[in-house]
């Protein structure tokens, strides 16, 4: 499991971390039962404190993405993986709604609101 962690982002470190370990469990990269590295051993490999370590897992246990064992270590969850893409593909269908609101709004075309989305997506 690589993390990368971007001093640029406007995203806190936590999150960033949070959404990688998300998105390497729903690609299947971390099966299932799959231990993930200590806090201690993952904040010293990203030369980053404990705390915020503590905070991504703390908030992947509470997501259902993660249990940990005392003594033992974290672990991939069971995952509902249709389950968690269908709630995805709901707020991405509402935030699209805002964006088709706001396009309307300025008098943005279908065509360059397409063009505009395929930029971003290809980036």
């Amino acid at each position: 499991m690589q993390i990368i962690i971007s001093n640029n982002s406007k995203e806190p470190i936590y999150e960033q971390i949070t959404n990688q370990i998300k998105s390497s469990i729903l690609s299947g990269e971390l099966p299932e039962g799959a231990a993930i590295p200590s806090m201690r051993k993952l904040a010293q490999d990203l030369q980053i404190s404990v705390i915020t370590t503590k905070r991504a897992y703390e908030e992947l246990e509470k997501a259902g993405f993660i249990y940990s064992i005392v003594g033992k270590g974290s672990f991939v969850a069971e995952q509902d993986v249709e389950f968690i893409k269908e709630k995805k593909l709901k707020v991405i269908e509402e935030q699209l709604s805002d964006v088709i609101t706001n396009s309307r709004e300025i008098g943005l075309s279908l065509d360059n609101l397409q063009q505009l989305i395929k930029i971003l997506y290809e980036e």
